[in-house]
């Protein structure tokens, strides 16, 4: 297995990739980035991919500085010479290389690429995933692929260190998305996930998903789910470019902080990291009927797209 790392037009070995201590990046996360799985050799989707990037690159004003033909040879490349055949690509844009100054340098863009081997993903049945509700404190412009991750690295921390698989994010009572991927739920043969508004970010998985459950013939609601209307629901599921459609079995929230997923106070707590202090169960699932045909639709869309039988975009 073999790790690549591209810095601004050089591949570089992991002991010689630095990153400069006057990147914006690094100093401000003043960037946006990208990630796009890799199966049999070929970025999935990368296309839908790149057309994010355009948006999220236009949102902060800085200048995409390759084509979308240039990203995908240079992808394609850094895929190549890792020689994986099962991988994810991650890359990222910032505002270049300048003295810090909050005002916009006159810089070149810089750009950072690493390729890593990905496992091939376990079954889904193998064991009980659950999710934490956590208050949705970030800011008002989730769209953008930002690489200010501060708040979600948080949130799944927390959840990990509670032994959920993933964060729930609630927002003024409403579901939003987890912590680093988007969020569904199943009454009946109805699919519901938030809107693609500015509170959520639209993920590349997120919408082939819900063109595989329209071509099912599963009827989809891009609508807000309330932390109340919980308890109506056969199944939860979430989506992401790494977990594909993970079946959700519970969903737990600490019984001493639920007002904090209706309104947060004015005064924040002492450390963002905490424990739940009295961990409540307040939805468990009895099927997964529904995500694992859309796993299953999934991943015969991946497979095809390996064998090279049919376009998948």
């Amino acid at each position: 297995m073999s790790e690549i790392y591209y810095v601004n037009g050089e591949f570089l070995s992991s002991k010689e990739s630095v990153v400069p201590s006057e990147e914006r990046g690094h100093q401000f996360g003043d960037g946006v980035y990208e990630v796009v799985r890799v199966y049999g050799g070929r970025p999935f989707l990368l296309n839908w991919h790149l057309e994010r990037l355009d948006r999220s690159c236009k949102a902060i004003g800085v200048e995409n500085p390759l084509s979308h033909e240039e990203w995908t040879e240079l992808i394609s490349e850094a895929v190549r010479r890792s020689g994986e055949e099962e991988a994810q690509v991650y890359w990222q844009v910032t505002r270049g290389i300048a003295p810090r100054e909050h005002l916009f340098p006159q810089a070149q863009p810089s750009v950072t690429m690493t390729v890593k081997p990905l496992l091939l993903k376990a079954s889904a049945k193998s064991s009980e995933k659950s999710l934490l509700c956590i208050p949705d404190e970030r800011w008002a412009n989730t769209w953008i692929k930002t690489i200010n991750l501060l708040p979600n690295v948080i949130a799944k921390e927390t959840a990990h260190r509670f032994g959920a698989v993933e964060a729930l994010f609630v927002k003024s009572g409403d579901f939003t998305e987890g912590s680093s991927s988007n969020a569904w739920f199943v009454r009946g043969t109805d699919i519901y996930t938030a809107p693609a508004n500015r509170y959520i970010l639209p993920g590349i998985t997120r919408r082939f998903v819900l063109q595989l459950a329209q071509e099912i013939g599963y009827t989809v609601y891009e609508q807000s789910v309330a932390l109340d209307d919980l308890h109506s629901m056969d199944e939860v599921f979430m989506t992401s470019t790494t977990l594909e459609v993970q079946s959700i079995h519970s969903v737990v929230a600490d019984r001493n902080k639920m007002s904090l997923l209706y309104n947060l106070p004015d005064i924040p707590a002492q450390t963002l990291l905490s424990t739940p202090e009295d961990p409540a169960e307040i939805w468990r699932s009895s099927r997964n009927n529904v995500a694992a045909r859309l796993q299953d639709a999934f991943t015969d869309a991946v497979n095809k797209f390996r064998n090279y039988e049919e376009p998948v975009q």
